[in-house]
């Protein structure tokens, strides 16, 4: 089956590097302070954050898988802008064969920004997604980012 997409736009009153920072730079440290009844923990698994380098998050019972590790693939964080790929967990080898996702988070205009995520996967062979799956997804995505940025409204001086 061919590789399928979605997009999906999300508008932040907070500053495009604070919130690049935070909600993908550092997600891994933040997530189980802000989003704790979806990410259990996380850490680094190999590398030191540049490209190349794996984290694992794990999930609660709120997920219908325990664990998901990505590898991140291209990073600019000057322009606020990375691409990742699922590499374990998450569905992988289960109902995907692959996912990745293209996150750029650009200055909005009269201040805050605006997150533009690109996601690709594959489905194994037989597994139909359906559209509740992406709205699922879309859903988890637009849950990081707005947990990220209630932490970042919240604490004005975090992430400067």
């Amino acid at each position: 089956m061919a590789a399928s997409s979605w997009t999906l736009e999300i508008a932040s009153p907070v500053a495009a590097p604070r919130l690049f920072r935070a909600a993908v730079m550092d997600w891994h440290t933040l997530a189980p302070k802000v989003a704790s009844h979806v990410v259990a923990s996380a850490h680094p698994v190999d590398g030191e954050g540049g490209v190349g380098s794996v984290r694992q998050f794990n999930f609660t019972s709120a997920m219908p898988f325990s664990f998901m590790k990505e590898r991140l693939e291209f990073l600019d964080a000057d322009k606020c802008e990375c691409k990742s790929t699922v590499v374990e967990g998450g569905g992988i080898g289960v109902a995907i064969e692959s996912a990745a996702s293209h996150i750029k988070v650009e200055p909005a205009a009269g201040g805050g920004s605006v997150v533009k995520v690109d996601s690709t996967y594959k489905p194994m062979p037989g597994v139909e997604m359906k559209e509740d799956d992406v709205a699922k997804a879309k859903e988890s995505v637009t849950a990081i980012f707005k947990a990220a940025e209630a932490f970042l409204v919240a604490n004005p001086d975090a992430y400067n």
